[in-house]
């Protein structure tokens, strides 16, 4: 049997999602943007909320396209705000759309939005050595540093602890527990 961080165990969605997701290094930009989106959404909820909910946000967010979220307009929004199947918050559906927005400009200013974020651990992620989940931080001064500078650019809900959160999802810090077997695969 393999041995995952704590998290991660007795929950077939939470598992799948640790086993093949959680911790590995993201460098695309559409992979980037959703779980922005997400991470953003899941502020002050479960994260197992969000994941039952993930296929409903894609196709709710037309797949994550952050080009067609950009022009989102009233009615779209409107329409989101009614759907049963997403988080219908509307500061934060109307936070995709401005968030969307802000990740174009930063992909303009930087070429990618990923070169934009790795270029704040000079392209290599950190590896954290906790025996325990529990013990990771909910903030860093990174991600504070982050934070800041998205909220400079316009972003919305990206929160130091948002951001961390962010952080561990993408990859750009290896949370894994030193004793899961993907600690050292990712």
């Amino acid at each position: 049997m393999k041995k995952r961080c704590g998290w991660g165990q007795g929950d077939e969605l939470y598992e799948a999602y640790h086993d093949n997701e959680w911790g590995v290094p993201v460098y695309d930009d559409e992979t980037f943007f959703e779980f922005l989106i997400l991470e953003t959404f899941q502020a002050g909820l479960s994260w197992i909320t969000i994941l039952r909910k993930r296929e409903n946000f894609r196709r709710a967010f037309d797949n994550f396209d952050y080009q067609k979220i950009a022009n989102y307009d009233q009615p779209k929004i409107d329409e989101l705000l009614q759907d049963t199947g997403i988080i219908r918050n509307k500061l934060k559906v109307n936070s995709a759309v401005s968030n969307a927005k802000a990740f174009i400009t930063v992909q303009n200013e930087f070429e990618s939005f990923s070169k934009y974020l790795w270029k704040f651990v000079d392209g290599k992620p950190i590896k954290n050595k906790f025996e325990n989940y529990k013990n990771a931080p909910a903030t860093t001064e990174l991600s504070d540093k982050i934070s800041k500078d998205l909220k400079k650019r316009g972003f919305k809900f990206v929160g130091s602890t948002v951001i961390y959160a962010f952080m561990q999802a993408t990859g750009i810090v290896n949370d894994h527990e030193i004793s899961c077997f993907r600690y050292d695969e990712v």
